[in-house]
């Protein structure tokens, strides 16, 4: 009988202390990357990172760490053998194999983001984030194994070895695979542009872009740069294209909106300017500390400017949770201009998040129509849920699906308002955003009332894996638990979400409070 290496938070809900996983550490740096110092901080552009996990023993891990410690160290033909057997060997997961996929296309192993595309079982939720990985990724050009690990080698001298100048030089000596691969030319980009030969490195890039017009990645490249050329304005308008850009889910979302800041920080001639894209692009990377110490040395005599860097300051202190200083610095944005777009949405959250439902109402309205994102409307429609208007709510959410594909949060939104279309909602948030937790712990609640019990401990899981801090992931852990007769591991689960959420009356219920 095979043997599988089990994630046990996607396999069994043990209450047993467990290691974690953090691929965090050992994570890919994006080739946006070129090691210069930046305005304050060192910029590295993670990828999409496995995240936190746990484990019945740290097999996983290791294995993890020891195939990308190769790959850094250009053991490539090593590194790829242990990321297959990671792979293959798994306990299936649609959610692992999705992370795995955008890993593995990342640093050029191809053959390898295919082979855990074909584990996917569930074409519901994985079908989008396939899709993206491929544009933003995948090459044109269908290479070889032999041809994808030499490129692998190239890539990781490029990027981990200090070996710029000499793989690049390597590689202009094979003009047949530079003829024929839009792979092999977006890394001779990548190297000329590390090496600072500028336009070198636009030559091979518009190559690559030529046989792969629809490559994002490529794209970014050479906004990426232009922006470092003699005139980085020029790169700010080649982000034109990655405006235009056709994304599916919310993982590549966040990534585009990153590069963009990251490259309008280097093309920004005015020093305020570039400290705020440099904190925004901190903002988008989750690094909401450094974005704070950049935004503190952001403030001018400039109005325009300092109605953006309160409003951005507002934004950052609401993720961190200090809700008086969020308010405090979305109001000075709002004396400066009353129709700052983040602002307003900052102050409508945290009058929501005071049940001041009306206050709210009014914030949203005002924000309603000035940003492609539509959070405005949706937040709004939440309102409506708020107040029992539910045709409204259903009209505004109708409203931005027709118009924002990718909103995940209608979606989800929907998906409670129309039980008949529920797991179908529910599976087009997840698929939009993989990491959105609330989904995952609904697909459970479902599974639960049909009495799949399994199926609702593999939802939880991967609940637990993006946010193990969820109440509600406690809550529906302990019935799966009570149905299975452990009543005693059942009780602590529902006294953990109660600890979370001192006010949800479902765990107050379960234990007779």
């Amino acid at each position: 009988m095979k043997k599988y290496l089990v994630f046990s938070m996607l396999l069994s809900m043990t209450l047993q202390p467990a290691l974690a996983l953090d691929f965090g550490t050992i994570k890919p740096v994006n080739p946006l990357e070129n090691n210069q110092s930046t305005y304050l901080e060192t910029i590295s552009q993670p990828t999409y990172d496995l995240k936190r996990g746990t484990l019945t023993k740290n097999a996983i891990k290791n294995q993890y760490t020891i195939a990308m410690d190769k790959f850094m160290q250009s053991n490539v033909r090593s590194s790829y053998q242990d990321f297959r057997m990671l792979i293959e060997n798994i306990q299936p997961s649609d959610y692992i194999y999705m992370r795995l996929i955008q890993e593995m296309a990342s640093i050029g192993f191809f053959n390898l983001a295919e082979l855990a595309m074909s584990k996917i079982q569930d074409d519901e939720v994985a079908s989008l984030l396939e899709e993206d990985v491929k544009n933003f990724y995948f090459p044109s050009y269908k290479l070889t194994h032999k041809d994808q690990i030499y490129l692998a080698e190239i890539y990781s001298n490029i990027m981990y070895n200090d070996q710029s100048r000499e793989a690049t030089a390597e590689l202009m000596k094979q003009s047949s695979l530079l003829s024929e691969s839009d792979y092999a030319n977006y890394l001779a980009a990548f190297g000329s542009m590390k090496n600072g030969d500028v336009k070198q490195a636009e030559k091979f890039i518009d190559s690559a872009i030529s046989k792969n017009p629809k490559n994002i990645n490529y794209k970014r490249l050479k906004a990426e740069i232009l922006a470092q050329s003699g005139k980085p304005q020029d790169g700010v308008k080649a982000l034109n294209d990655l405006e235009s850009s056709e994304i599916n889910t919310i993982v590549f979302d966040n990534e585009l909106h990153s590069s963009q800041q990251y490259i309008l920080y280097k093309a920004a001639k005015n020093d305020y300017w570039k400290k705020y894209h440099l904190a925004y692009y901190y903002y988008y990377e989750g690094e909401y500390n450094k974005a704070l110490r950049v935004l503190q040395a952001s403030i001018s005599s400039k109005k325009n400017i300092n109605k953006e860097v309160y409003a951005l300051t507002s934004l950052v202190y609401f993720k961190l949770k200090e809700f008086e200083k969020s308010q405090d610095y979305a109001l000075k944005s709002i004396d400066i201009d009353q129709s700052n777009y983040r602002a307003l949405v900052v102050l409508g959250d945290i009058a929501f998040r005071n049940k001041d439902y009306k206050l709210a109402e009014g914030y949203y309205k005002r924000a309603c129509g000035k940003d492609s994102s539509h959070s405005a409307e949706i937040k709004l429609a939440q309102v409506y849920q708020k107040m029992n208007n539910i045709k409204k709510a259903k009209e505004l959410y109708s409203k931005v699906l027709r118009v924002a594909s990718n909103s995940y949060e209608a979606y989800y939104q929907m998906a409670l308002l129309e039980k008949d279309r529920e797991i179908t909602y529910l599976k087009k948030a997840v698929a939009i955003n993989p990491n959105f937790s609330a989904g995952w712990i609904d697909l459970a609640r479902i599974s639960i009332n049909q009495e799949d019990f399994d199926k609702a401990q593999t939802f939880l899981g991967i609940a637990k894996y993006i946010d193990e801090t969820d109440f509600r992931y406690y809550y529906y852990l302990g019935l799966v638990l009570k149905n299975k007769g452990l009543t005693a591991d059942a009780r602590k689960n529902f006294e953990k979400s109660l600890d979370l959420n001192p006010d949800y009356d479902l765990a107050k219920e379960e234990l007779s409070i």
